[in-house]
């Protein structure tokens, strides 16, 4: 027998043991992202964290984000009683009391604010699953200075996907990964929606689709995709509004997409000083109104066998005159404002490189069409033989979000999408958005001696908004292929 001291002695190892009694299926909320996960318990202890591989969202995949929630749940930093401070604000210094008298203390408080004036309390919650409960107690307290996590993260780009679109960004859709072949993504960090982006991203670069992601900084996603514009913070809605001006001026536009699916041929009064300027022009049934190019008359812009004009003056039976929403947004795009040049230097991007973004969009979007065979039916009912779509797709969320611009650089987003009729078509932004319902107002709280009695917390209620020139807007839950 002879000693060989460079043989290896393989070592059997158990790549999966058994760490639990029991698995629970549940969604995790270290981000906002509900991936789905299975949670393996032993005892009363949680063991281990693992993706949910039957789960739609993240499809087995989980993050370390995801993984560390264990570490959260077992943090000797949590919270196991209601603190009290007991030094000066500032301090640091609390004592744990029990929940007896913490609830005894709160409703003393709130008691003396709801009998003189409710609007004096200003009630905050941070990152749960709750919000909508909780801004209904305060709605019903009677104060409206109530928030949630959300308003410091990315309600400012839901707002504006809501009265844009009817929809917005990461909650209510995503991308066409399958079909898409140019992607532009606007600030998404890493810890925000990451599994399913993970998964849509590894699909466009098995595909050869192009990824060009406008961050300031190049680390995670950005350091993965085919260009990566270094753009100024804060910036973003100028490079965005600058490729708009381009497409203008080149009329790179989907018009048979505008006419069918959004309110661009709406006419809107022009008379300065007059109380109606700015509004819709309407019938005598409130219908609001189109020019119809075929008669040569006005007509509802709802009727489905007009040809609507998107551009020019036209008289209303008042005498007064009235010119399509989307020539209010073009005059005001295609001012020398948003010209790249006028841009470039606020945004840290050369003119050529907005030109060439611009291009590259037309391009995909106009040269490049997705066709489906696949037979469907519009919002008016028009049947359609197959699915045309524009296979540019964008992404935005927190990097665009916090700033005070956000909601228009979201707005300006969504309404480069609908110029180029990416919205809901194949390799564009697909989504199934709550509305179009009018987006709602807020509840009214009561006001001062209104002390024992709820607030108005009809909030979903169908409450019209006064209308104004806001630029094309989806006007229906489905808009389709613009072929």
């Amino acid at each position: 027998m002879s000693f060989n001291p460079f043989e290896t002695v393989r070592e059997t190892i158990n790549t999966s043991p058994v760490v639990s009694d029991e698995v629970k299926y549940t969604t995790c909320y270290m981000c906002a992202c509900r991936c789905g996960i299975k949670v393996h318990l032993k005892g009363d202890e949680v063991r281990y964290i693992e993706g949910n591989k039957d789960h739609p969202v993240n499809q087995g995949v989980l993050c370390a984000k995801g993984s560390a929630g264990i570490m959260q749940h077992y943090s000797p930093a949590r919270l196991t009683k209601p603190l009290k401070r007991t030094g000066p604000r500032g301090s640091g210094e609390f004592k744990e009391i029990e929940w007896d008298e913490a609830l005894d203390t709160a409703t003393e408080w709130l008691s003396d604010i709801r009998k003189t004036d409710p609007k004096k309390l200003a009630f905050f919650t941070g990152r749960d699953q709750s919000q909508a409960l909780t801004g209904f107690w305060a709605s019903q307290f009677g104060t409206p200075n109530h928030a949630a996590h959300g308003g410091f993260c990315s309600v400012n780009m839901a707002a504006a996907g809501l009265y844009t679109i009817g929809g917005s960004f990461w909650e209510f859709g995503e991308p066409d990964w399958e079909h898409t072949k140019y992607f532009l993504m606007f600030g998404v960090a890493e810890d925000h929606d990451s599994n399913p982006i993970k998964i849509g991203l590894g699909k466009l670069k098995t595909r050869g689709a192009k990824f060009v992601s406008v961050n300031p900084v190049k680390t995670g996603y950005s350091a993965i995709a085919d260009e990566w514009i270094g753009i100024r913070p804060g910036t973003d809605g100028l490079l965005i509004m600058a490729i708009i001006h381009e497409l203008l001026k080149a009329n790179r536009i989907d018009l048979g997409y505008l006419v069918r699916y959004t309110n661009a041929p709406w006419l809107v009064i022009r008379d300065d000083g007059a109380g109606d300027h700015g509004l819709f022009a309407r019938d005598d049934e409130g219908r609001p109104l189109a020019w119809n190019k075929a008669a040569n008359s006005l007509a509802p812009a709802a009727a489905t066998d007009i040809a609507p004009a998107l551009v020019g003056e036209f008289e209303l039976a008042d005498g007064k005159r009235a010119v399509p929403a989307f020539q209010l947004l073009a005059e005001r795009y295609l001012d020398a404002q948003y010209n790249p040049d006028a841009v470039a230097d606020r945004c840290g991007i050369s003119a050529a490189v907005i030109r060439r973004l611009a291009a590259e969009l037309a391009q995909v979007a106009f040269k490049e069409t997705v066709e489906l065979d696949v037979a469907w039916t519009d919002w008016a009912g028009r049947r359609h033989d197959k699915m045309i779509g524009r296979p540019v797709a964008m992404h935005a969320m927190r990097g665009i979000s916090a700033h005070s611009n956000g909601f228009h650089t979201c707005r300006a987003l969504h309404i480069l999408q609908i110029l180029i009729g990416s919205i809901d078509v194949p390799g564009g932004f697909r989504y199934k958005p709550p509305f179009p319902r009018p987006a709602p107002a807020t509840g009214k709280a009561r006001g001062q001696g209104a002390s024992n009695r709820p607030g108005n917390t009809n909030a979903w209620s169908s409450a019209r908004l006064p209308d104004g020139p806001r630029g094309p807007a989806s006007r229906t839950g489905r808009v389709g292929a613009a072929d």
